[in-house]
């Protein structure tokens, strides 16, 4: 299997003289794209190798083995994300969550192998520490959308509601880098709106949601001209 990937992808044909830190994340850079498109079972070290136009053995001395290289590929991608999510303050909570999306999907446009490796793979890749990788990015996102609201414990029905928000926006990131049929403005203000949607109807099922939403939205029967407004 270790011929597919680096015979359909290409692999870069001049070895160059880098800096070890260059180099490395350059090796990072093709083990991303190539576990972008293939599964990491699919992947060997001779196809990262050849595609970042490596020798083997220097793949080796720097990672050690697939798995470590995987990992690292993988916590890269996760830390810049991490990285682009911080809240930058300023505004309100939908207002800084509109901002924080808008960084994300800057990040799935620019690193698109990235994203697309990190969130992609069957059950075998979501064990042990790649597993721990994939959640905490998904752990520090709830985090962050928590801390915006100003919530340090949310209930049952708050939590599923922003869990399942972060759901859908990983999967709109993936749809929309296959599809690209949907204006990314549009996109966002779009997911805003179904974050609001969550809410109204949590808040129909738990008392402390609707007090929440309350919060957001000062004016409830104006909840969809704020949303946009928020992203914009």
């Amino acid at each position: 299997m270790s011929a597919t990937p680096h015979a359909e992808d290409g692999a870069r044909p001049a070895r160059r003289r880098l800096s070890v830190d260059r180099r490395r994340e350059e090796l990072i850079a093709a083990a991303l794209e190539l576990f972008s498109r293939h599964d990491a079972e699919d992947v060997s070290i001779d196809d990262v190798a050849a595609f970042a136009g490596a020798s083997r053995a220097l793949v080796y001395h720097y990672f050690g083995g697939k798995q470590e290289l995987y990992v690292a590929a993988l916590r890269s991608a996760a830390e810049e994300l991490e990285a682009r999510l911080r809240p930058q303050g300023g505004g309100g909570p939908l207002e800084e969550l509109a901002r924080g999306l808008t960084r994300y999907f800057d990040f799935v446009e620019e690193h698109a192998a990235g994203f697309a490796a990190l969130l992609r793979g069957g059950p075998a890749n979501r064990t042990g520490e790649i597993g721990e990788i994939v959640d905490g990015v998904r752990r520090r996102m709830l985090w962050l959308i928590m801390n915006e609201m100003r919530v340090t414990a949310p209930g049952p029905a708050l939590r599923i509601t922003l869990r399942s928000w972060v759901a859908s926006v990983e999967t709109a990131g993936l749809d929309w880098l296959e599809h690209r049929d949907i204006d990314r403005a549009t996109l966002e203000r779009l997911l805003m709106d179904q974050m609001v949607a969550l809410l109204r109807a949590a808040a129909g099922q738990d008392g402390d949601v609707e007090g929440l939403l309350r919060t957001l939205l000062p004016e409830p029967r104006k909840e969809r001209p704020a949303a946009r407004r928020a992203v914009r």
